[in-house]
């Protein structure tokens, strides 16, 4: 899937290369985005391997039979490397794709720039059916981006190892579950932040404030003789939790399915407190000359047999109301939930505590 990249830390040396290659591939970029903006080519880009392959399959052929609208797809990296290319880019007056898929963190950093053109919602209609957390917005109200999908973390087990499944969060910092858990490492991942405010201290406002951070930390902190594993990569802890060897943790609901279908014993369990919903926007580049084009593609879809289509296809979750999705009861439980989700706070880890709450999370948590 294409979560599995992580952001990585780099200094000195690193720096300069990455600029260096950054700036290859932006002048490259400026080439191709040339001609393709000259054939009328609508760019999207889309995180790359199987999920791309999936647009590419699934997507994109549809969308240009109804529209007439030439799609090319471009296979984007997870992370901020790909917002670095898209704000050189824009200097230069390109678009290195004209609509993008971007994380929510990536997002709200895109805004220091005003990297992402104004959308219309009067040119988007089907936006009526998106779920309100899904119309991404500047700080002065301009919507900057459209819900593209979402995907669920909830708490796995394995069902040898665990023959009832969970019902809470609170599970986690249960005495028999010393050294059996596998969690997320980071902060701004693993939303942990997050579960043990909603799960502990009955919401999120205790997080608008360092002495209710540290308040959450410290409870998070008692979860630590439990926890087995701080995995950043999600193919260690698939293989522990499938041998029983790291029995319980969170997980991705779409991901622990495939595995359970394949008939590995796991399972993937919505606590009361609801699965922790992250997703993905399309945002177009201010530098995109193809904005008449994004907004029918955007459009598209918002569509609810769209987002049906991508639940079917790709795995994910709609970022539309359910009741319009038409997915049956089995369907819908395949990729999400009626339990009122998580929703990350993007806020901690992209503002002005950003680099203070990474750490305390340090400090306090994963050393």
């Amino acid at each position: 899937m294409f979560r599995k990249i992580n952001d990585r830390q780099v200094t000195g040396n690193s720096l300069m290369w990455i600029s260096m290659v950054t700036a290859l591939c932006v002048t490259a970029l400026v080439f191709c985005v040339s001609e393709a903006q000259a054939e009328s080519v609508l760019k999207v880009g889309a995180y790359g391997g199987y999920f791309k392959d999936s647009f590419d399959k699934h997507i994109f052929p549809d969308f240009t039979k109804e529209t007439g609208i030439k799609v090319e797809s471009v296979a984007e990296p997870t992370g901020e490397s790909w917002l670095v290319q898209l704000e050189q880019a824009a200097r230069a007056g390109v678009a290195p794709a004209d609509v993008n898929m971007m994380s929510q963190t990536v997002m709200l950093r895109g805004q220091r720039t005003e990297i992402w053109m104004p959308l219309d919602l009067k040119q988007i209609p089907n936006h009526k059916y998106l779920l309100a957390q899904h119309v991404h917005k500047y700080p002065d109200g301009r919507v900057d981006g459209i819900g593209a999908v979402s995907w669920y973390i909830t708490l796995v087990s394995n069902t040898k190892m665990f023959k009832s499944a969970p019902t809470s969060w609170a599970d986690m910092w249960q005495a028999d579950k010393k050294d059996k858990l596998g969690l997320l490492a980071l902060a701004s991942n693993s939303f942990l932040l997050e579960i043990t405010a909603k799960t502990f201290f009955g919401g999120y406002d205790i997080l608008n404030s360092q002495d209710g951070i540290l308040k959450v930390l410290n409870k998070l902190r008692q979860v630590k003789p439990n926890v087995k594993l701080w995995y950043r990569d999600e193919g260690q802890f698939q293989q522990a939790l499938q041998s029983g060897e790291i029995p319980m943790g969170q997980y991705y609901h779409d991901v622990t399915g495939l595995a359970a279908a394949d008939g590995h014993p796991v399972r993937s369990t919505f606590p009361k407190e609801g699965g922790v919903l992250d997703s993905g926007s399309w945002a177009v580049s201010k530098a995109s000359k193809m904005s008449k084009e994004a907004h029918v593609f955007i459009n598209y879809m918002c569509r609810p047999e769209i987002q049906k289509k991508l639940s079917l296809k790709v795995g994910t979750a709609p970022t539309v109301k359910r009741e319009v999705t038409g997915l049956t009861d089995a369907e819908f439980a395949s990729v999400s939930s009626d339990i009122n989700p998580i929703i990350p706070r993007y806020d901690l880890y992209t503002g002005d505590l950003a680099d203070w709450v990474n750490q305390k999370w340090t400090e306090m948590v994963t050393e």
